[in-house]
């Protein structure tokens, strides 16, 4: 009779356990997963275009080459002598501090958001697999006993606290990827970087204060019961 109660009341907390990290880890999936990522795609698609900065541009060194051919050209017309260069001049090329940043912030982004989207498979996983191994048909003595022996290890784990800990690597991915949105624009427009910048300050304003109030205010009921 004991062990029944006691499986009732634990298969009622491990389901509502569950459905809420199954939310938590589908909202996640559905933000920065590989197949329906929006986030990911967005980041991706931003660093195809700014890991360009990184390496040399083939224009520029044709332009450059064609300078030079011109120039021996002229030198010859005039009868002077000319020196021709040891090297090419993409050897030369160093990418600027801005691209170096916007790279680094945007491929963090990157690796972040796709950490997250991992982590919340494998979590999904491992709920799965807790719920059929403690819910199998066993005596309701063994069974108390796998599902006791289970929970304990989801605890020692930290696997509720790993949960918690998604949405706050996905928003450190977030906030990433704007600063390297507004270091990119900077380079290309004042008045939109600004603009951005503007708009990112007040979102992150209300994150911090979204995410204080409730702490605060569990502070104050708890010294002013």
């Amino acid at each position: 009779k004991i062990f029944s109660v006691y499986l009732f009341q634990a298969d009622k907390f491990d389901k509502e356990q569950s459905d809420s990290w199954k939310g938590d880890t589908e909202g996640i999936l559905v933000f920065v997963g590989p197949s329906t990522g929006l986030f990911s795609a967005t980041v991706a698609g931003f660093i195809i275009e700014s890991y360009k900065q990184l390496q040399p541009n083939s224009s520029d060194t044709t332009v450059l080459l064609l300078a030079q051919i011109s120039q021996q050209l002229a030198a010859l017309s005039s009868g002077n002598s000319i020196s021709v260069p040891s090297g090419l001049p993409s050897q030369a090329f160093r990418p600027s501090a801005s691209a170096v940043r916007v790279n680094t912030l945007w491929f963090l982004s990157l690796v972040l958001s796709l950490t997250c989207a991992l982590l919340a498979t494998l979590m999904q996983q491992w709920v799965r697999r807790y719920l059929q191994v403690s819910q199998r048909w066993y005596a309701p003595y063994k069974r108390a006993r796998i599902r006791t022996f289970f929970a304990e290890g989801v605890e020692r784990f930290g696997l509720p606290r790993a949960v918690e800990a998604l949405p706050a690597l996905l928003h450190t991915s977030v906030f990433l990827f704007f600063a390297g949105l507004v270091d990119f624009l900077i380079n290309i427009n004042h008045t939109v970087a600004f603009s951005l910048l503007s708009a990112v300050a007040v979102a992150a304003s209300a994150y911090f204060l979204s995410t204080a109030h409730p702490l605060l205010s569990q502070i104050l009921l708890t010294k002013h019961p």
